[in-house]
């Protein structure tokens, strides 16, 4: 169980990282802390559009804790197709020696995975059926960050139902370059950076009030530069990018 002091430090994180949560959000995010004894500073809960996810060294940690006897994770044959990069994966988690298993099911393939992990796509959906599985096992209703789909082009009107799970939305993007906007929205995912922070980092770098007032080469200098900060040094990045959440706070 976490101590209040742990609680309240998490709690205190979550402010610096995400800036003023709204009440319900913050009454959801105390309940996943203390329920699960999630850590906001390790990155098992992450909060994007509004809404909480969990993540995957976040259920390891949780299966760690709970003493889970093991996962089985073997491939679906049937339903995999090496030659298109399509790949379904089966997780079973044993809480402990005498579980029965919970099962749970993942799917990966080019078009509902980030360009950015292009050819990793088997890996994808071996970790996404051993969330499902951990999520069912421990009784976790979030959706995991790494499930999310990410349709390489636009999505159908099945796939808008489902649009609000992703880290990016199109209010806080580049409406004007819709190419450029996929390729921000990826690095959010990829390197899971709060988008709201990087939309005012972006309008800072650029001089503008928002992305779709700036110009493309603007956009794409930094798209680049983004992505150089966040494969050099993440965790100086998201340093950066958290000193404008407090200098909002200060303007407010």
């Amino acid at each position: 169980m976490k101590t209040s002091r742990t609680l309240r430090a998490d709690m205190q994180l979550a402010r610096a990282t995400w800036g003023v949560l709204p009440k319900i959000a913050r009454q959801g995010l105390e309940e996943l802390l203390k329920k699960y004894t999630f850590s906001v500073a390790l990155g098992d809960i992450h909060y994007l559009d509004g809404r909480w996810f969990v993540s995957h060294a976040g259920l390891l940690r949780l299966a760690s804790r709970s003493r889970c006897s093991g996962i089985q994770v073997s491939p679906v044959r049937e339903f995999c197709e090496p030659a298109a990069d399509r790949w379904v994966f089966k997780a079973t988690v044993f809480k402990s020696l005498a579980s029965r298993g919970f099962s749970g099911y993942g799917d990966a393939d080019p078009t509902n995975t980030s360009a950015l992990v292009r050819g990793a796509e088997m890996r994808v959906a071996e970790t996404r059926a051993v969330n499902r599985a951990l999520r069912k096992a421990y009784g976790i209703g979030l959706c995991s960050v790494e499930e999310l789909g990410w349709p390489s082009s636009a999505p159908s009107p099945s796939e808008n139902h489902a649009r609000s799970n992703k880290p990016c939305s199109s209010n806080g993007s580049n409406n004007g370059h819709p190419r450029l906007r996929d390729q921000l929205c990826l690095l959010i995912r990829k390197y899971e950076l709060d988008p709201t922070l990087v939309k005012r980092y972006a309008a800072d770098f650029c001089g503008a009030e928002a992305l779709r007032g700036a110009s493309r080469d603007l956009v794409e200098a930094f798209i680049s530069t983004l992505a150089d900060e966040a494969a050099k040094d993440r965790a100086a990045l998201v340093c950066k990018l958290n000193s404008y959440g407090q200098s909002e706070e200060v303007k407010s």
